[in-house]
Parts: C-alpha cells; sequence; structure tokens
C-alpha cells in the first residue's frame, strides 16, 4: 500500500503526498527531495476543518477535511478525509463526493484526488467510484488514468473500465480501455429498456 501509493503520487507531479505520510506519521502531507524549508513547511495547517468558495456572493463550493494544509508562495492546499459539495449557478447541490487525499492547484484549476472516491453527479443521477481522479476545472474534464479502475452506476446500469473520462460540459462519459457491465431489471419490460440504455452506454463509452 505505501510502495504503491507513493509510486502513483510522484509521477503526477514533482511535489506529491505521501499516502504514508497520512496515515502512519504526523508530519506534513507533502514532501520534496531537495526545497527550500518555507516550501516544505506548510504555512497553516487545519484540523476538522470546513473551507468554502464564493463567487458573486454565492457559494460555489464548500469542503471539510480532517487536515488541510497550505503551503506559503503556493497555490496548492493537500488535505485528508476530505468531503465536498459543489452548487450550480441557483444555489442548489449539483455534485457531491468524498475521498482520502486531495490535492489541489487553485492557480491550474487542477484537482487530484486518491483513495476510495465516491462522487454523486445529482442532475445527471450518477454515482462514480475510484481510486484516482483529476478534475480539470478549465475545461471541465475528469479524468483517470489510463489502467485505472473506475465504477459508473445510473439508473440501474453499473459499467466499469479503464481510460476512464467524462466531461462536464457535454454531460458524457468514455471509457477507452476494457468495459464490463451488469443491468439491475425488474420486469420484461423494463428488461428491454434496460437492454437499450447498456446498448447506448456502451457505444458511447466506445466512441
Amino acid at each position: 500500500m505505501r510502495n504503491r501509493a507513493k509510486k502513483s503520487f510522484s509521477c503526477l507531479r514533482a511535489v506529491a503526498f505521501a499516502a504514508a505520510a497520512f496515515l502512519h506519521f504526523s508530519c506534513s502531507l507533502k514532501y520534496d527531495e531537495t526545497v527550500n524549508v518555507e516550501e516544505r513547511v506548510p504555512e497553516f495547517v487545519f484540523q476538522d476543518t470546513t473551507m468554502v468558495r464564493s463567487e458573486d456572493n454565492k457559494i460555489t463550493f464548500e469542503m471539510k477535511a480532517g487536515v488541510l494544509e497550505q503551503y506559503k508562495k503556493s497555490s496548492e492546499t493537500f488535505a485528508k478525509d476530505v468531503a465536498f459539495t459543489a452548487y450550480d449557478d441557483e444555489g442548489a447541490v449539483s455534485t457531491e463526493g468524498e475521498c482520502g487525499l486531495l490535492f489541489s492547484d487553485t492557480d491550474k484549476k487542477i484537482h487530484e484526488l486518491y483513495d476510495d472516491i465516491k462522487l454523486y453527479n445529482r442532475s445527471e443521477e450518477t454515482n462514480f467510484f475510484a481510486d484516482i481522479l483529476r478534475w480539470n476545472e478549465r475545461n471541465e474534464q475528469l479524468t483517470s488514468g489510463r489502467g485505472d479502475m473506475v465504477r459508473v452506476e445510473k439508473n440501474g446500469t453499473v459499467m466499469r473500465g479503464t481510460g476512464f473520462s467524462a466531461s462536464g460540459i457535454s454531460k458524457t462519459f468514455s471509457f477507452r480501455g476494457n468495459v464490463s457491465g451488469e443491468i439491475e431489471t425488474k420486469s420484461e419490460d423494463d428488461s428491454a429498456d434496460a437492454s437499450d440504455a447498456i446498448e447506448n452506454q456502451a457505444e458511447e463509452s466506445a466512441r
């Protein structure tokens, strides 16, 4: 677990999470091979905290974390045991989620989620489950690694696959790797409708 997590994080950024630090030590959530002391030691460390982001006097995002660190002269935030809620323009909840670890760069608008990720999109009534996901706020793209498994549940259909990507603009998702699925049906009529649904989902994933 420790070696796998460290390898996954280091390949994403030169400055990365150390999963072992979260699980076994009380040291910083961020580490570097050789860095300036000010860059290595967090400027602020919050325990059991809630952070809120607002635009035009409206709450757009709320995050709760067991531990949250922010660094001097940096737009990066590192957090552990995270639960978050995103709101639409009308102030209604659009997406809810949680994860074990979070890296966020507000300048680059990149957010990386790790460990036991659970996301629920209310408007699409879709659940997503994964261990590694990356959200690009600029182009509204949610992606996994090429070989990372993601499970999607929607309308009684469950799909699993690798190479996952989803667009917040077009409201579509796809898998570039192997895909498997299952359908929950209640009657023959429902079965026909579900068969059409899984066929449409498979065509969508193949694109």
